[in-house]
């Protein structure tokens, strides 16, 4: 979709013009000539505002390009996972997209480089300028790099002209970064301040058509080209009737509206955070977008003051950039709560919040066919006299069935394992589907081992990033209680791991193998592991025999994680009546969002396959037929519930 297509919905805000791909080194405390690996993620003063707006509840977009290869569309995709409108977002077939690399050497020292000579985000041009797209929104933020070049120059200015033409409101992030400016060499990325006539002089033509300017000490400097502080804002004030913030790092910052005070500290000041500095890239971009998020949101400015600062809080007492600004619910929990860590990124509290309010896409449901089992197929191919290198086969098999039922829809999801499933996980990826976990327990293991390595956390890294963690434990709450502690701290580690490295976790329990399933049973065990500090995306459970037991099990994730996902429910090799039995127990409990089962679906067509009963497509067919069966007997499970 275009710039010229219809707005549906009034946007709160348009940012413009950078947009890279930051890769962060991932080495804390190390040179950038010595990091080894980095993280990546959608990065540039604009991208991340649009970002960070969009967390905190307004409608935002970008005006920006982007090149016509993989970094661009991960941009591209990453805006819409953000809920930030990408209709602004030019595809450049000529040009790369923008690269930094960053990295933090110390608590002081934050080298980058970018990688931005002739990049696409630079070529932005007025004709990318769209009238109708720029009044779609109630304010445009401009920023100091697209002032540096004529045709960026002149792209922003039309824009502004737009706006004002429109009844919106203009903002100016000064933005100032001297070596984009051409007035320091390549390694010289983190400098923040040269002084330039000619660099003033050009700012100073913006400032009167701005509503809001918000800049460091060393911003206003710049944008005013005096060397005084109260000499700054004075001159920008004679040019320009913006509200005016003055950033301060540590000490927050400093709002002034009309006559610019002798006294600086008579500003508008608002709350203020003593945070550890961890990285302090991206702490503008996060304060303008709480900044933005109270003054377009009608809050005082002392407010608004106080809601950036505690964005700017956030980002630097963590390592990215956009991807750590606070959601809305997050910020407010802060606000409300405080932390007791100096060091945001070490309260669990904050980082589950933010966690759960930042997944990469809604999973309202899940039905997905398991066929992660190992063990049970191995079983089958030794019956059958059956090389065990035809397990892996006929799992592509049933990734073709389960995608002949999806058919592409939503909702659909596999079960898959490394050890025989790993060609079945390259079919999956190519079918659409919206949820794909992997098993890591050692098959049939109590207490609870992991398959591969003990030091779980070490292969994460090689997962792609929306595949969801899976942990089966045979756990019951009448367990000898040294067995209890050892499987606890299995689990526990595993969380953290998965909340390490970024990915989701699912948690199944079965207590039944190993004790009375009375009515409280699944829901002291859920009690047990969130006391630890256990607060799993998914868990997958037993079916239960009574709608007691779900009200228990819903009251207690309800109680600990009201963010959690919610409950798929395992088959067991039950028989399919007594699973639609099962689905019909569910009956108020919305907190179960759909079912993984595999023995009930493949069994019998893996038999025959293994055996040579039956030819390929008879095998997709009757576990398509199956799978079908089931999913229609689950959504009007969930039909009769509803009506």
């Amino acid at each position: 979709m275009g710039p010229k297509d219809a707005v549906k919905a009034r946007l709160d805000v348009i940012t413009m013009g950078r947009s890279s791909v930051d890769l962060y080194g991932q080495q804390i405390g190390a040179r950038l000539e010595d990091a080894t690996s980095f993280a990546k993620s959608v990065g540039g003063c604009p991208a991340n505002i649009a970002i960070g707006s969009a967390r905190l509840g307004l409608k935002s977009a970008i005006l920006t390009r982007v090149g016509d290869e993989q970094m661009g569309r991960f941009i591209r995709e990453q805006m819409r996972r953000e809920g930030v409108c990408d209709s602004g977002i030019a595809t450049d077939p000529h040009r790369l997209t923008a690269l930094v690399l960053l990295s933090v050497e110390n608590d002081r020292s934050f080298p980058l480089i970018f990688y931005r000579e002739n990049c696409a985000d630079m070529a932005l041009c007025e004709d990318d300028v769209d009238a109708g797209f720029v009044a779609s929104a109630r304010a445009l933020v401009v920023t100091g790099t697209h002032f540096s070049q004529p045709g960026v120059d002149a792209a922003q200015r039309k824009a502004m002209r737009l706006m004002r033409e429109a009844g919106g409101r203009i903002v100016l992030d000064i933005d100032y970064r001297p070596n984009l400016w051409g007035l320091a060499g390549h390694a010289a990325g983190d400098s923040r301040y040269i002084a330039s006539q000619s660099v003033s002089s050009h700012m100073r033509t913006v400032l009167a058509d701005c509503d809001l300017i918000v800049g460091t000490e060393e911003e206003v400097l710049i944008a005013s080209g005096e060397g005084d502080l109260v000499a700054a804002l004075k001159t920008i004030r004679a040019l320009s009737g913006a509200t005016i913030v003055l950033k301060r790092g540590p000490m927050g910052c400093i709002v002034y509206e009309g006559a610019i005070p002798d006294d600086l500290e008579d500003g508008i000041v608002g709350t203020g955070f003593p945070i550890e500095v961890y990285n302090v890239l991206g702490a503008g971009d996060a304060f303008m977008s709480g900044f933005l998020r109270g003054w377009l949101g009608g809050e005082t400015l002392e407010t608004a003051a106080t809601w950036a600062n505690a964005c700017g809080a956030f980002a630097v007492s963590r390592l990215l950039c956009s991807p750590e600004i606070p959601t809305f619910e997050e910020l407010q929990y802060f606000l409300a709560h405080g932390s007791p860590h100096r060091a945001l990124r070490r309260d669990e509290a904050i980082n589950h919040l933010h966690w759960a309010t930042t997944r990469r896409a809604a999973i309202p449901c899940v039905l997905a066919l398991a066929i992660d089992h190992r063990a049970q197929f191995e079983e089958l191919a030794a019956r059958a006299g059956a090389d065990a290198a035809r397990i892996a086969d006929f799992k592509v098999l049933a990734v073709r069935s389960a995608a002949r039922v999806a058919g592409g829809r939503d909702g659909f999801g596999m079960l898959i394992d490394e050890k025989h499933g790993r060609p079945a996980m390259y079919e999956f990826a190519r079918h659409g589907f919206s949820w794909l976990g992997r098993p890591v327990e050692l098959p049939g293991s109590r207490p609870l081992r992991f398959e591969f390595s003990q030091d779980f956390g070490s292969q994460l890294t090689e997962w792609p990033v929306d595949h969801c963690i899976k942990c089966l434990c045979f756990y019951h709450p009448d367990d000898p209680a040294a067995l209890k502690e050892e499987q606890q701290q299995k689990l526990r580690a595993l969380y953290d791991a998965a909340r390490k490295v970024g990915r989701e976790l699912l948690v199944e329990i079965i207590a039944g193998k190993h004790g009375v399933l009375a009515d409280d049973t699944v829901s002291r065990v859920l009690e047990e592991l969130y006391v630890l500090g256990i607060r799993p995306d998914w868990w997958k459970l037993e079916p239960q025999t009574s709608q007691a037991a779900w009200a228990a099990i819903e009251a207690t994730i309800a109680r600990n994680d009201p963010w959690c996902r919610g409950v798929v429910l395992l088959g067991l090799d039950a028989p399919q009546r007594e699973l639609e039995d099962a689905f019909a127990a569910t009956a108020g409990a919305s907190i179960v969002k759909g079912f993984a089962v595999g023995r009930t679906i493949f069994m019998d067509a893996a038999e025959a396959w293994f055996a040579g009963r039956i030819d390929d497509e008879t095998a997709v067919a009757d576990m398509a037929e199956r799978f079908g069966k089931l999913t229609q007997a689950w959504q009007a499970a969930r039909g009769r519930m509803t009506a």
